[in-house]
């Protein structure tokens, strides 16, 4: 195993914002300093989210506000994949509906397609995206569209959003209230889609990038399908529970607790005879159950009790959650 920092490994780090650099409009502790580190080290960073509330640019600005380096350019959204959807589907000048916020309607117009706000202006399309400020009004005007048969896309279909409070209904709730009222299914953009990673590693013209992200569903899987190295960070949504139970597409290759663990080795998770060990815990899996040698509170515990677990459930299709038997050292 290498001796040098983890993100040593790679030439770019992808992150996800949300609940990886900030939660609602304060920094992540440690997170500013963790990134500024990356352009002396040579390695790339790209932003990759699934927030189609703001624009790329807004988001750079933000960013910028907090003390992370962010050039607009290094912001890709799902508003922009959503868009770009749309105009491989439309012909140039189609009228959409927006369902979302001026910075969705802004990257509509940019490919040459046509905001439009209600069903009375004849839109062939529903595009759907984050806007705290949406209501009843607008689900139900996207509700009639998507009913009389246009083509219906949303940026993303995140269930909840982090904010300085806790967690938040997001993206998803609403695109499932219009589900729930049309029995229709969208077409989905961003994450946990691979076009995203791919345009933003493409922008940055990494080989190898890192990608971050604190939720399985969005970050981790589309980071697996982009075919790119992924890790999860404990900032965010997802907790040492839910990713040890994870479905096997959405298993990370490395978890840490904050993006300062990118700039520290990373412990090498050895196996011998269906016993697991990072660092000075092990793991071993017997009749469904995890038993770990170690402390609840270290990180290591959950990175042996993963290889463990990960190892005897190869093909998890749902998230599966073993028992666990803490054993004292």
């Amino acid at each position: 195993m290498s001796d040098v920092p983890l993100i040593s490994l790679f030439d770019a780090l992808l992150a996800d914002l949300d609940g990886v650099v900030y939660a609602g409009p304060h920094a992540i502790p440690g997170a500013v300093e963790s990134l500024k580190q990356l352009s002396g080290l040579g390695v790339g960073l790209g932003y990759v989210t699934n927030n189609a509330s703001r624009s790329p640019a807004e988001v750079a600005a933000h960013l910028r506000e907090l003390g992370a380096p962010a050039e607009d350019h290094q912001v890709v959204s799902s508003s922009q994949a959503a868009a770009d959807l749309l105009a491989s589907l439309l012909a140039p000048g189609s009228r959409v509906l927006i369902t979302g916020s001026p910075a969705l309607a802004a990257e509509i117009e940019l490919v040459g397609l046509v905001p439009v706000y209600g069903q009375d202006e004849d839109p062939v399309a529903v595009v759907q995206g984050f806007n705290p400020e949406i209501g009843w009004k607008d689900l139900a005007e996207a509700t009639y569209v998507v009913n009389a048969g246009a083509l219906w896309v949303a940026t993303n279909t995140d269930m909840s959003i982090p904010q300085a409070r806790g967690i938040a209904p997001g993206n998803g709730t609403l695109v499932h209230a219009v589900a729930a009222a049309t029995g229709q299914t969208p077409r989905v953009a961003g994450k946990p889609e691979a076009p995203l990673f791919h345009s933003a590693a493409k922008r940055l013209g990494a080989e190898r990038p890192l990608v971050v992200g604190d939720r399985l569903d969005t970050d981790i899987l589309g980071g697996n399908n982009a075919g790119f190295a992924t890790v999860a960070v404990l900032t965010g949504v997802d907790t040492r529970q839910t990713i040890l139970a994870a479905r096997a597409a959405e298993r990370p290759d490395y978890i840490i607790s904050s993006l300062a663990d990118l700039h520290r080795v990373y412990p090498e998770v050895t196996h011998d005879d269906g016993t697991y060990a990072c660092g000075e815990a092990t793991a071993r899996v017997a009749n469904g159950a995890v038993g770990i040698i170690g402390s609840q509170d270290n990180l290591d515990s959950w990175r042996a009790a993963c290889a463990a677990w990960w190892a005897a459930t190869p093909d998890a299709a749902a998230p599966q959650a073993p028992e666990l038997v803490w054993l004292d050292h």
